[in-house]
């Protein structure tokens, strides 16, 4: 696999802008692949992950064959937005993990596509994250796009690296914003204080994300906004539209709704933020056709949304 650096990249790192410049795998992985001697310039294998890179660097990375994945195929209903012999589109339920990980090692999306596609999954995830080219928040619904081959995860990971994926999401934020418009332009890095959040860190920290919202409705001390990214770090959404002064209902980690919203939250038992990734669109890595995806807000959330109808 061929790495390329760019001019941003000078003085950062090696692992993380090999990160920046794959984004299928973890920083940590590389780490480890770096330490492996599994990336090289030129002939040379380059070991130290903590190298300061120039910026202009062509690096080749040699990633091996996947392991068998050791997840169980479990028999998990899915909703299917489409799916052909590269990659298919799943309309992903609130409530359901993509990938395993600490706490969540089966019932996952994962699970269900091993059973779904019976072993036809790119194994560029790695053994935890077979076809898996981006995600989703657990407790976020909507539509996300899984890769079937590896030649269709590399195409999909270089327009998710290019920015060039369209990506909207609907949320009802607390608080109606004055504008009808606006971009939150702010990086974002693991909060020092916890480690579990995600936090708006200054400019040459962390990584930079942009989210351009639109205020589409206004609703009872609240508003339904439609936020397309340009980037798609994590949390994003969440974070950003609490920067400022409009966290998502029911967000229990980024949020403070007001005493009437967490009264209406409990009432319609609703435990989750409410967010829903409602389109996406991209161009076919194989095929090059350009596809475009929708998927209407969940009930959960329709509910919420017409209780606070003004």
């Amino acid at each position: 696999m061929d790495v390329r650096l760019g001019a941003e990249h000078a003085g950062w790192r090696l692992d993380r802008a090999v990160a920046e410049a794959v984004p299928t795998l973890s920083r940590e992985r590389l780490k480890t692949l770096i330490k492996s001697g599994a990336l090289a310039l030129g002939e040379a294998p380059v070991r130290d992950p903590a190298f300061k890179v120039r910026g202009d660097e062509a690096f080749t990375l040699a990633v091996p064959e996947p392991k068998p994945a050791h997840n169980e195929a479990q028999d998990i209903p899915l909703a299917i937005a489409f799916e052909d012999e590269h990659l298919l589109v799943v309309d992903k339920p609130a409530g359901l993990v993509v990938h395993p990980a600490a706490g969540n090692f089966d019932g996952t999306l994962v699970n269900a596509l091993l059973h779904h596609c019976g072993g036809s999954l790119s194994g560029i995830g790695g053994v935890a994250r077979p076809g898996i080219v981006h995600r989703i928040d657990k407790d976020t619904s909507g539509l996300l796009v899984v890769a079937k081959t590896d030649v269709a995860h590399e195409g999909l990971a270089k327009q998710f690296a290019a920015h060039s994926i369209d990506r909207r999401y609907l949320a009802i934020v607390s608080g109606v914003p004055k504008t009808g418009e606006g971009t939150v332009d702010a990086s974002l890095a693991r909060s020092s204080a916890n480690r579990k959040k995600i936090a708006v860190v200054p400019e040459g920290r962390g990584k930079r994300a942009v989210t351009h919202w639109t205020r589409k409705q206004p609703l009872r001390d609240s508003a339904l906004v439609e936020c397309r990214l340009e980037t798609g770090r994590t949390h994003q959404v969440r974070v950003h539209m609490a920067s400022i002064g409009h966290p998502l209902l029911g967000d229990p980690v980024y949020g403070r709704a007001s005493k009437s919203h967490r009264d209406l939250l409990r009432d319609l038992n609703f435990e989750r933020q409410a967010l829903h990734a409602a389109v996406l669109g991209f161009v076919h890595p194989v095929t090059k056709n350009r596809l475009s995806f929708t998927s209407r807000m969940p009930s959960d959330m329709q509910e919420l949304f017409s209780a606070l109808g003004v």
